[in-house]
């Protein structure tokens, strides 16, 4: 059965179960950052999600490519922004750990949905049958 809507995507729930960890993840961050890491992870947590159901929207499928690329570009720069937040001693290793691991998870069906709308640049081998 096709899907009605791109709330029924596993990586859209994922994505936004990311970001709303991450929105509370930074509030244990110093208020000076409200600004700065703050709002950056925030942004880029949002941005996840927003451009897998704006990708679904789009009328083409380069389009949706597109845009599920842009979402694992914003998951990339979560990613560092996590590492940057325990590198500048804001947060313990720790208290990243669940996260990191939900943004792998994202980033692996990311992968999968890409890999499976995007047009396959070679043809497969002839199976070699005896």
């Amino acid at each position: 059965m096709a899907l009605q809507t791109y709330r029924e995507l596993v990586v859209w729930q994922k994505a936004m179960d990311l970001m709303i960890a991450i929105y509370e993840y930074t509030n244990q961050l110093p208020a000076d950052e409200r600004y700065g890491l703050k709002a950056q992870m925030k942004s880029a947590a949002l941005s996840i999600p927003s451009n897998i159901a704006e990708g679904y929207g789009r009328l083409h499928r380069g389009d949706y490519v597109h845009h599920l690329s842009m979402a694992r570009g914003s998951l990339a720069e979560l990613e560092t922004q996590m590492i940057a937040s325990v590198r500048l001693g804001l947060a313990k290793r720790e208290s990243t750990t669940s996260l990191w691991e939900l943004s792998q998870d994202v980033s692996r069906l990311l992968d999968a949905l890409i890999d499976s709308l995007r047009p396959e640049k070679y043809p497969k081998p002839p199976a070699i049958t005896p």
